[in-house]
């Protein structure tokens, strides 16, 4: 029988902020192919990940579910995945041939989460290595293809550099062995040996630029000693203010939030060391850029690529240095705001080059590859399809994405609109509040001045924190100094 549904292609890059395009204006960083799959699409300026780390927003990418019902609402390993509907569950069910490469970071790590195939590497997962330490081939099928290309036992940690430390260097071993190139060389693979009878729908999961920040060394190179454009810090961002915004100590006595360590979440570093890490984040970005393209050409070649959905996304962003931040979890643009970039096959009535500043997040993207590809939208589907306004609709928008991460001892919640965005520390009960379209590097916290547009977002955190296990809310207002976990007790029980 005939195909006649179209190929589906999800890229999901780990840790990868919205604003680093080269279409976006980044005035360092060069993605030519991503500008080029932007410029015969769509891309959603404003979207964000809800719950910015790596499990809860892939959680939310495989389920279409916000974190109320999905349950992950800050960083937690070894809580397992039992969700009755996911993306690739109904790609499979429908009949695709259905395959993920690279990272899920699921639990158990070989739970397909619905799809047919997965051809693994989690990355230096401490949780993963820890548990399977004498066999962690079991885990990961890039460790056994990387002893056969070098004929030896090797590991992606031969070089040292922790997956979440900002220190960067080049890739130690032959280009084409990195995880990166890798991936991609997998994707090749099925794609020239499939069954061309059936549409195929493939999750492509890059770990970078996620550290260990290792790029190849003419990527690496590229950024080095090139003109670097400022970082931003805010007047709110001194160890003062953070403290009475945390309750925490940040002026350096505190051994995790320290400069000297490594991997500290918050530290005036040395500018040597800042911009190797920016030039080791931003080769990484290159590299995968590039290796994009081949992936995309080969479709190209074997004549597919004509009917083919392409949607590149990630599931976090990092700070790398903002506001001296590192990683990801907060609420801030480089955290929380990812790329999406969707285009469609020729007819699929798309916009071409178009830049759409609706708030969106992550469980919208389930129900718009599943309305690309005409089949239905389950009704546990908590997103929206964005197929719509990629086709120049005007749907009725949500005005806002409610976000929230577990970080320094306490929830962190967020309202963001796009243009707007406020902030509540579960702890203290401190407030920010940043005017997004005139200050979008949230360089100057409004709240202590009183803005009367707190108001109106403290308002919409309270409907939306109604009724949590938490107790985020009573009698109509956030009771702050809640105790907090990583999953919600209900919800992730029961899922």
């Amino acid at each position: 029988m005939a195909r006649t549904r179209p190929n589906v292609l999800l890229i999901c890059a780990d840790q990868w902020r919205g604003d680093c395009l080269s279409i976006e204006g980044h005035p360092a960083l060069h993605t030519p192919w991503l500008d080029q799959l932007a410029l015969g699409g769509v891309r959603f300026t404003r979207a964000y990940s809800a719950v910015p780390t790596c499990i809860a927003a892939r959680v939310a990418l495989f389920t279409g579910l916000a974190q109320g019902s999905h349950g992950r609402v800050a960083y937690a390993d070894g809580v397992p995945w039992r969700y009755p509907v996911t993306l690739g569950g109904e790609f499979t069910r429908h009949g695709y041939d259905t395959i993920a490469i690279g990272k899920m970071h699921a639990y158990p790590e070989r739970n397909r989460v619905g799809f047919k195939r997965v051809i693994l590497h989690d990355g230096y997962l401490h949780f993963g290595r820890n548990a399977h330490r004498k066999r962690l081939a079991a885990v990961d099928d890039y460790l056994p293809w990387l002893a056969r290309q070098l004929g030896r036992k090797a590991d992606y940690f031969d070089h040292g550099i922790n997956c979440n430390s900002h220190v960067a260097r080049p890739w130690d071993k032959p280009e084409y062995t990195h995880p990166t190139n890798w991936a991609v060389s997998q994707a090749v693979d099925y794609l020239v040996n499939r069954d061309g009878r059936k549409p195929f729908f493939m999750f492509l999961s890059f770990h970078r630029p996620h550290p260990p920040y290792d790029p190849p060394a003419w990527a690496f190179e590229q950024y080095l000693h090139a003109d670097m454009p400022g970082v931003p810090a805010g007047d709110w961002a001194t160890a003062a203010r953070l403290g009475e915004l945390t309750g925490r100590d940040f002026s350096g006595s505190d051994p995790w939030i320290n400069a000297r360590r490594p991997d500290t979440p918050w530290g005036i570093v040395r500018p040597e060391i800042l911009r190797r890490a920016r030039a080791g984040y931003w080769g990484l970005m290159t590299q995968i850029d590039h290796q994009v393209n081949r992936l995309l050409e080969t479709l190209d070649e074997m004549r597919v690529l004509g009917d083919t959905w392409v949607c590149f996304v990630s599931d976090h962003g990092e700070l790398m240095g903002d506001h001296h931040f590192f990683r990801k979890s907060m609420p801030y643009e480089g955290s929380a705001r990812v790329p999406l970039i969707l285009s469609g096959p020729g007819g699929s009535g798309l916009l071409r080059n178009a830049a759409l500043a609706q708030p969106v997040e992550l469980r919208d993207v389930m129900p718009t590859l599943l309305e690309c590809a005409g089949l239905p939208v389950p009704a546990s589907v908590e997103g929206r399809s964005l197929l719509p306004l990629a086709r120049g609709g005007t749907p009725a928008w949500r005005e806002y994405v409610h976000g929230e991460h577990g970080a320094f001892g306490q929830s962190v919640q967020w309202i963001a609109t796009g243009r707007e965005k406020y902030v509540w520390f579960s702890g203290t009960g401190a407030e920010q509040f940043f005017d997004l379209a005139a200050d979008p590097t949230e360089s100057r916290d409004l709240a202590p001045s009183g803005d009367p547009r707190l108001l109106r977002w403290r308002a919409a955190l309270i409907r939306e924190l109604e009724g949590r296990e938490e107790g985020f809310v009573r009698d109509g207002a956030l009771v702050p100094g809640r105790p907090v976990r990583a999953t919600l007790r209900r919800t992730v029980a029961r899922s």
